[in-house]
């Protein structure tokens, strides 16, 4: 900015300067060519007062040309008629050839005098007694002090040209270094720096830009410490958060994250400028995030990984902002607890079937007439007695499942003697034509939950007497050397048809065999429980009809006494 603020004053100056030496030039010519024809006059009337003084005694002809000749410059006498007395040559010059010389004679004849200047030659004439005087007088002298006159005032322009540049740079200088201090304290404030005051050390317009800028500094440190205590304070916020937030801007880069996201995506990196990460293998959440840049609308979603279930929230890039906001929740217990909820109550209305028939059909034949004979009483109220019990055990069970699964409170386990339980599942179930007996070693005590470990064993006998048409159920009890107890039921039913084996376990699902109208629940119950007191399970089949279900649970250290 200096050097053109610096030519800017140059041209200024020389503008102003060439202006005035132009006025000064025509006033100095002016009054050059004045005194010019003040001399030139002065001179003329010397010369007329020698003719006059000459013609009065009677010279005329040669010797008045010869008198004439003595003068310094052309002299003419004309008589008033405007006949030449003299010569028309004079000192070299002819008459007729000196400008405008017959238009001076004319007006000097008719007004007595006339001055005109052409140049630095002067044409003077005025009226002698008798005639008239007409001289032509050169000057050279005044044309050389007009060349110096004009020469003086060039220089005095080119100097003055050269002073306002010289000047304007300086102003120049003086005002870019101004306003580079007022440019670095806006580069600092852009910059984030709101702490160097600006102080200005002259208070005209620049200082009152200077003043303002300051202002506006002081004005924007307080609006970033206000807006920079909220955003600690939402960070804050946001951190204490269960859900994980996620701030991304349009190329689906991390902007921000909270440590619930941080903990969700523990396996993927989220750090600012990072890539959003693919977490989820049958969800694309690239895709998912790229909606929230193209549409207005928030976006919910619900996603399944294996044993996790996440609850997807996105909500849009406003008018005016550049980033898009995820929120991420697992609600795997949520969803836990209500599957459990949901499975409690099919467990519920599949197992208290079976016992509540038994308690009905019991209670028809003592009402048709069972009740007065004592023996079928008695035999009948100690099968209702039982399955009171069982429904008691049941009722436990199903509430110990349902907290487990849904992780409410750990299941309580403790040694349970696996002769008693077997014993008593088979004095329940047996009836009839079935066979059912048991096997098992004194010291075989598993570490499990007694009515679930019932229900289980239970399920599995009923699963193979009622689905499997078996006759014959035999109820094993091992003790092997690996510091785990193994319950097995065999049965010399249809067996398993290899199609059905991995899906038997799934809720709800009842084999080709099945007719009697069940919900598919049995096994599904089985598998549960077997987890919750951690175990393992597997039904197989056996060459030439019928299944073994093989229960594995850990071992007790017991001394038989």
């Amino acid at each position: 900015m200096r050097w053109w603020l610096a030519v800017a004053f140059a041209a200024i100056a020389a503008l102003t300067a060439f202006s005035v030496a132009e006025v000064f030039n025509a006033r100095a010519d002016n009054a050059l060519r004045a005194q010019g024809k003040s001399f030139a006059a002065g001179q003329t009337s010397s010369a007329a007062h020698v003719v006059e003084t000459a013609m009065s005694v009677g010279t005329r002809g040669r010797d008045l040309d010869a008198l004439v000749a003595r003068l310094p410059f052309a002299v003419w006498v004309f008589t008033r008629d405007g006949t030449a007395l003299s010569g028309n040559e004079s000192r070299g010059v002819r008459f007729d050839e000196v400008p405008d010389g017959p238009a001076v004679l004319a007006e000097t004849l008719a007004n007595g005098r006339d001055v005109r200047a052409v140049g630095e030659q002067y044409v003077v004439g005025l009226t002698v007694r008798g005639g008239a005087v007409v001289t032509f007088i050169r000057l050279p002298e005044l044309q050389a002090q007009l060349g110096i006159v004009h020469h003086e005032i060039l220089q005095a322009a080119v100097l003055a040209v050269l002073i306002g540049a010289v000047v304007g740079l300086l102003v120049a200088t003086l005002i870019a270094a101004r306003l580079r201090r007022i440019a670095r304290a806006a580069a600092a404030i852009a910059g984030g720096a709101f702490d160097t005051p600006l102080r200005p050390r002259f208070h005209d317009e620049l200082g009152s830009l200077a003043e303002t800028i300051d202002q506006m500094r002081a004005h924007l440190r307080e609006s970033f410490h206000d807006l920079e205590a909220q955003r600690d304070r939402l960070r804050q916020l946001l951190e204490g958060l269960h859900e994980g937030v996620i701030a991304l801007d349009r190329d689906l880069r991390v902007v921000f994250w909270n440590a619930a996201a941080r903990s969700l995506f523990a396996d993927h990196t989220l750090e600012g400028g990072e890539p959003l990460p693919e977490p989820w293998r049958d969800f694309r959440l690239r895709r998912f995030a790229r909606k929230l840049f193209d549409e207005t609308a928030v976006e919910e979603a619900r996603v399944a990984d294996g044993e996790h279930v996440y609850a997807l929230t996105g909500i849009p890039a406003r008018p005016g902002t550049t980033d898009a906001i995820l929120v991420v929740a697992d609600v795997s217990e949520r969803e836990r607890r209500e599957r459990a909820e949901r499975e409690f109550v099919a467990n519920a209305a599949h197992e208290l079937g079976t016992p509540l028939t038994a308690i009905k059909a019991s209670l028809d034949v003592l009402l048709a007439g069972a009740k007065d004979e004592r023996v079928e009483r008695d035999r009948f109220l100690a099968l209702i007695e039982r399955q009171t019990q069982r429904l008691t055990r049941l009722r436990h069970g199903l509430l110990a499942l349902a907290r487990a699964q849904t992780h409410a409170e750990p299941l309580q386990l403790e040694p349970v003697r696996l002769r008693r339980l077997l014993d008593r599942v088979a004095d329940e179930v047996g009836a009839g034509d079935t066979a059912i007996t048991v096997d098992a070693d004194d010291d075989a005590v598993a570490f499990a939950h007694p009515e679930l470990l019932e229900q289980i064993v239970f399920n599995l006998v009923e699963n193979a007497l009622r689905h499997a048409a078996a006759t014959e159920v035999e109820l094993v009890a091992l003790r092997p050397d690996s510091g785990l107890v193994t319950i097995e039921v065999r049965d010399n039913g249809r067996g398993i048809a290899p199609s059905e084996r991995d899906r038997l376990f799934d809720r709800f699902y009842r084999g080709r065999a099945e007719s009697d109208g069940g919900f598919g629940l049995g096994l599904a119950i089985v598998r549960e429980a077997v987890r919750a007191v951690g175990g393992t399970i597997e039904l197989d089949g056996v060459s030439g009809g019928g299944t073994v279900a093989s229960l594995r649970l850990a071992a007790v250290e017991v001394t038989v006494a």
